[in-house]
C-alpha cells in the first residue's frame, strides 16, 4: 500500500521474553486520516506490539518514531506528551477522585498550565467546562461527581477514553475499546472512533477481535501471526487473502469472516 507521510513508524520492532519472541521485526508506517485494524489469533503479538509502540514494554531491537523522531528510549508519560494517546493502559485512573476531577487533572496537563496545576484546575471554569464536554462524549456526564471506584468497569473504560481525548493526541490507540461493556454501551464508544476517523487528521490504531467492527471502521488491515506482519492492506483484500485464511482456520474452526477473529493475545 502507498501512504501519505508517515506520523507513526514501526521499523524491524521486535521483543524477546527469554528464547521466545513475542513480537519479529515487524516494520510498518501510519499516516494521518486512517484508521488500521491490528488483528490476529490468540498470542499473536497484538497487545504486545502495542504495548511497545506506547512504550509499555522495552524493544530488544528496532524503533518506534513519531514524526520522524526515534522515540524507543522514551517511556510512556513523554511519549503521551509527544502525541502517543492509549486507551486502555493510558493512565491510572484515580479512584478516591471522580471522574470529572479524573478529565480535569488530564486537560490542565495538556494545557500545560503549571505545577500547582491541582488548584488551577479546580479553580478555572473553563477548564472545568472542557472536562465535562469530553465526558459527555462518551455519556458519563451524568456520572462527572461519582467517584471512580464506584463506577462500573464499562464507565471506568468510557472514562479512560475521555481521558485520551482530553490529551488531545496525534496518534489514538484503541486496544478492544468494547471489551467489558453492555450492548447498550457500545455504540458510543464506536461511534466516538467513527466521529475521530471523519475529521481525518488523525491516525487511529484499533486491536478488535469482533470482525463487524473491524469491517464497518477500517481503512487498512494488518494481519499478525506468531509475532509477525503476515497481510497489510484493504480490509476486503486481506481478509480475503489465502494467508489470513489460512492462519485463522488454523486457530479456529470459524473463518475469519464469520464474526470473531480473535481475543486476547
Amino acid at each position: 500500500m502507498s501512504f501519505d507521510q508517515a506520523v507513526l513508524e514501526t521499523c524491524d520492532l521486535t521483543i524477546s521474553f527469554g528464547g521466545h519472541i513475542a513480537v519479529n521485526n515487524v516494520s510498518c508506517e501510519f499516516s494521518r486520516g486512517s484508521l488500521t485494524s491490528i488483528v490476529g489469533p490468540n498470542g499473536a503479538g497484538k497487545t504486545t506490539w502495542f504495548n511497545l509502540i506506547s512504550g509499555q514494554l522495552k524493544a530488544t531491537s528496532g524503533q518506534v518514531r513519531l514524526f520522524g523522531e526515534d522515540i524507543t528510549g522514551l517511556g510512556p508519560a513523554r511519549r503521551s506528551d509527544k502525541g502517543l494517546g492509549r486507551a486502555f493502559q493510558l493512565t491510572n485512573l484515580f479512584p478516591n477522585l471522580t471522574a470529572l476531577e479524573n478529565v480535569r487533572l488530564a486537560v490542565a496537563s495538556r494545557h500545560r498550565i503549571g505545577h500547582v496545576f491541582w488548584q488551577m484546575a479546580s479553580q478555572r471554569r473553563d477548564i472545568a467546562d472542557r472536562a465535562l464536554s469530553y465526558l459527555e462524549q462518551v455519556n458519563l456526564a451524568r456520572r462527572a461527581d461519582t467517584l471512580v471506584a464506584a463506577l462500573p468497569h464499562g464507565d471506568q473504560r468510557k472514562l479512560e477514553v475521555a481521558l485520551m481525548l482530553a490529551l488531545e493526541p496525534e496518534v489514538f490507540m484503541f486496544d478492544e475499546p468494547t471489551a467489558g461493556m453492555s450492548v447498550d454501551e457500545v455504540p458510543v464508544i464506536l461511534d466516538l472512533i467513527a466521529d475521530i476517523k471523519r475529521r481525518q487528521n488523525k491516525v487511529i490504531l484499533l486491536v478488535e477481535h469482533k470482525m463487524d467492527v473491524v469491517k464497518s471502521l477500517s481503512d487498512r488491515i494488518v494481519v499478525l501471526h506468531n509475532g509477525e506482519l503476515v497481510a497489510d492492506g484493504e480490509p476486503s483484500e486481506v481478509i480475503a487473502s489465502p494467508i489470513v485464511q489460512q492462519v485463522y482456520l488454523g486457530a479456529s474452526e470459524q473463518r475469519v469472516d464469520d464474526g470473531e477473529v480473535a481475543s486476547h493475545d
